[in-house]
């Protein structure tokens, strides 16, 4: 599995290539006002989704905005309907309409989330056997080139194998006693972080992508991947100030160019302002905007996703399907307004992001 490393983990936010004090744009440059359909989303970002999600569904552009406005609601009602239930929720998610779903172990909870207006569905496994399962996996030397992570929609641990993963027996040999709680998927290529000479914030040879603008006292900071500022100390854009990698993979680069909007690019000369941060939910439509491959869209595959890679493992991943390369490591993934994670690497035609809030948190900044 490729972390988007300091290469390719750093998702430009840069509307233009970063250069001096223009370099701090990162995921953020200057706020751009315009007029939305969407309540939270740019014009460009609405558009980049509404067409995603049409061309994938094969509905109208009309239904695809029907969906995204229902999203956010949905997001907020799945999140309170399951803290309600507590241990007799087994993990949710949002249906092909970006309708809350929520799975439960009897019918009597399921009449308590229907009452709420969110949809139930009783499945087997409670959140404690599939978390007892994915521990009993990860338990095991870890194996670079595969991943473990939650599907809700399964109500199962998947576990990926990538065709570059060696010696892997003891792993499905331990996933295939587990039964119908782990499904194991296998995938082309490897996963992996990536480090690229080129534009966005560079510094020692190497290039990754800015990601969320902050602040602390005062100071400004981005928050990027921590593979990014474990590998440099000295970006065109300010020192690396901290670096958690592997376990986690968010660093902290103080801002020293003056600039720090809180606001991605979206490479046209737009951007897409960031007002929170949020948790990012199975079958949420969201974006991702990097240096490399600019603005593209998908969905939320899985969380709480461990990701073996060649450098150690990385725990509690969010996994999409927006495209990543090489040179967006660090950079943004947000839905409309709502920043959600910074990108960490790829693999098997999936992209990895570490939940920004995490990173927040353990740095004590808040998002400008």
């Amino acid at each position: 599995m490729r972390r988007t490393s300091p290469g390719h983990h750093l998702l430009a936010r840069s509307a233009t290539t970063l250069v001096a004090a223009a370099a701090a744009i990162a995921c953020f440059t200057p706020v751009t006002a315009t007029a939305t359909t969407i309540d939270g989303y740019s014009a460009t970002v609405q558009r980049e989704a509404v067409a995603s999600i049409a061309a994938e569904a094969g509905i109208s552009e009309s239904a695809a905005v029907t969906l995204l406005r229902t999203q956010a609601a949905s997001v907020e009602t799945l999140h309170a309907v399951t803290a309600s239930l507590g241990e007799r929720a087994a993990d949710g998610y949002l249906d092909a309409a970006a309708k809350p779903v929520v799975n439960v172990l009897d019918q009597a909870a399921a009449d308590q989330v229907r009452q709420s207006g969110a949809q139930a569905r009783v499945v087997k496994h409670s959140t404690a056997a599939l978390a007892s399962a994915q521990n009993a996996l990860q338990a095991l030397p870890a194996v670079a080139h595969t991943a473990i992570g939650l599907d809700p929609k399964t109500n199962q641990v998947v576990l990926t194998v990538a065709d570059a993963a060696k010696g892997t027996e003891a792993l499905l040999k331990a996933a295939a006693a587990l039964g119908d709680r782990v499904r194991v998927e296998r995938v082309a290529g490897e996963m992996h972080t990536a480090i690229y000479n080129g534009e966005a914030i560079t510094g020692g040879g190497v290039r990754c992508s800015v990601g969320f603008n902050t602040n602390r006292g005062g100071q400004n900071y981005i928050v990027d991947a921590g593979h990014c500022t474990r590998a440099v100390s000295q970006w065109n854009v300010g020192p690396s100030q901290g670096s958690s990698f592997p376990n986690n993979d968010y660093g902290l680069i103080r801002n020293t160019t003056g600039s720090a909007p809180g606001a991605v690019t979206l490479w046209n000369g737009t951007t897409q302002r960031i007002s929170s941060a949020g948790t990012a939910t199975v079958g949420q439509r969201i974006s991702k905007s990097g240096s490399t491959t600019h603005l593209t869209s998908g969905s939320v595959q899985a969380t709480n996703v461990t990701v073996n890679y060649a450098e150690g493992s990385v725990y509690q991943l969010i996994q999409t399907s927006a495209l990543v390369n090489p040179g967006d490591s660090g950079g943004c993934l947000f839905a409309g307004s709502v920043g959600l994670g910074i990108t960490s690497g790829k693999g098997g035609g999936s992209s990895y992001y570490q939940p920004v809030g995490e990173a927040l948190s353990a740095y004590g900044v808040t998002l400008n």
